[in-house]
């Protein structure tokens, strides 16, 4: 039997909540004891936690043979980026063990492994150094990586005058490259603009199909569906669930079902997001033709998307939604600003409320979700919520002339069509 590539036995990492009071040594240090001292003695109705023990994982069993893409999902803190860190030799567990067997390639956080001071070319050299490389093998491979990254102009910069998005293409070109027998990605690749992302996700496949093992942590579960052959539900530091990735993700979302069939959502805490941040989805909600809050709808009737956001980026806002099906998610639709006449979301600050109206709904029956999207004008992320406001779309079979309901199996979309005869002639024979 084959030995497993990761095997993680009884594994648990706690940390101390609270803030440590280190002895002062440095005028840094100094300066953080005497600001720590005036925060804490300012009045307030929250008063500093006390330093208590919190478990983000414990009692973890998990093996995952070589060869195999794991999708990792969960709700932020669930301890997925715990997992990662440990496997990735960056922090110790507190109890158990974790066995890995192979050379790991890591991508964690932005800028993980890099020197700031260092070239983009030197910190290429250092990367592959810390994985056991040679010089020749590097030099073999540095033209590839390069080309991936698509940084040649800014090879020989400083790596700490690049962006974040300059960070990551660079990280996962030398991540993914260097040839290591196992790949751990977190959802760092969110930082990347949709271009690179989706490049990032087929050479993910390319390493899988050359039989090594990947572990990839996303919020973005249609990404899971189509890279992963299996996924690993993590809640609160404990595995819930561990099988084929669509049965998981179902249960996944099933546990925020309450939530997830409401026509009317507070996004500012929904787990399944990506972006920088820098705009941000606050509500949602489905409204009918007479305005009121609902969550179903009739097959090419009416319906109003309302969105409600802040911003404080510089840059010209991008909106979009998409709906995709709840039993694969599989997007069916997309709505973009552009091809509403009129309107230009331009540059926003503070907070502002859009509606979407889409006069006849072109979906057959079924159950759907909502993606919703924030982006840069250079289609940047900024926030991407997914699979929210859970919504039916049903025959109205009292006033339809259609004598069957409509289903998946007569496409995705209906469309209204005007049918007639191009022009009318006698009939050839007579009917008798």
């Amino acid at each position: 039997m084959t030995a497993p590539a990761i095997h993680v036995q009884q594994l648990g990492k706690q940390y101390r909540l609270g803030t440590a009071a280190p002895l002062t040594r440095t005028l840094g240090e100094a300066a953080h004891a005497l600001l720590r001292r005036w925060v804490h003695a300012a009045p307030s109705r929250h008063a500093p936690a006390a330093r208590e023990p919190f478990w983000a994982l414990r009692d973890l069993d998990l093996s995952i043979a070589p060869g195999e893409v794991v999708g990792l999902i969960g709700r932020n803190g669930a301890g997925k980026s715990t997992l990662l860190k440990i496997l990735a030799r960056v922090v110790y567990p507190t109890t158990g063990r974790a066995l890995i067997r192979g050379r790991v390639g890591s991508l964690l956080e932005v800028g993980t492994g890099f020197h700031p001071e260092l070239t983009g070319r030197e910190n290429i050299f250092l990367n592959g150094a810390l994985l056991g490389l040679r010089r020749a093998e590097i030099r073999a491979r540095f033209d590839e990586i390069v080309a991936f990254a698509e940084l040649e102009r800014f090879l020989d910069t400083p790596v700490k005058r690049y962006s974040s998005g300059m960070y990551v293409r660079l990280a996962f070109a030398v991540a993914a490259h260097l040839e290591p027998e196992i790949l751990i990605v977190d959802e760092v690749l969110a930082v990347g603009d949709a271009a690179f992302q989706r490049k990032c996700l087929g050479r993910m496949g390319e390493v899988a199909g050359h039989g090594r093992t990947v572990l990839f942590v996303s919020h973005n579960m249609t990404a899971v569906r189509n890279l992963c052959a299996r996924a690993v539900w993590l809640d609160a530091g404990r595995l819930v669930r561990d099988g084929e990735p669509a049965a998981v993700i179902q249960a996944y979302l099933g546990r925020h079902a309450d939530a997830d069939a409401r026509p009317e959502m507070d996004l500012r805490d929904w787990p399944i997001r990506r972006g920088t941040g820098e705009a941000r989805l606050l509500r949602a909600r489905l409204l009918d033709a007479g305005g009121r809050v609902c969550g179903r709808f009739t097959r090419l009737g009416p319906l109003t998307l309302e969105l409600e956001f802040e911003s404080r980026t510089r840059d010209e806002l991008n909106l979009s939604a998409a709906i995709t099906t709840t039993d694969d998610g599989l997007k069916v639709l997309q709505l973009a600003h552009q091809d509403s006449p009129g309107f230009v979301p331009g540059v926003v600050f503070g907070r502002r409320k859009v509606r979407v109206e889409v006069d006849r709904l072109p979906l057959q029956c079924g159950t759907y979700h909502w993606n919703l999207c924030l982006h840069t004008a250079a289609l940047d992320p900024l926030d991407v919520v997914q699979d929210v406001l859970r919504f039916t779309v049903e025959d109205d079979l009292a006033r339809s002339p259609r004598p069957f309901r409509s289903t998946r199996e007569h496409g995705l979309c209906s469309l209204p069509a005007v049918w007639r005869y191009v022009h009318a002639e006698e009939p050839a024979y007579a009917v008798q």
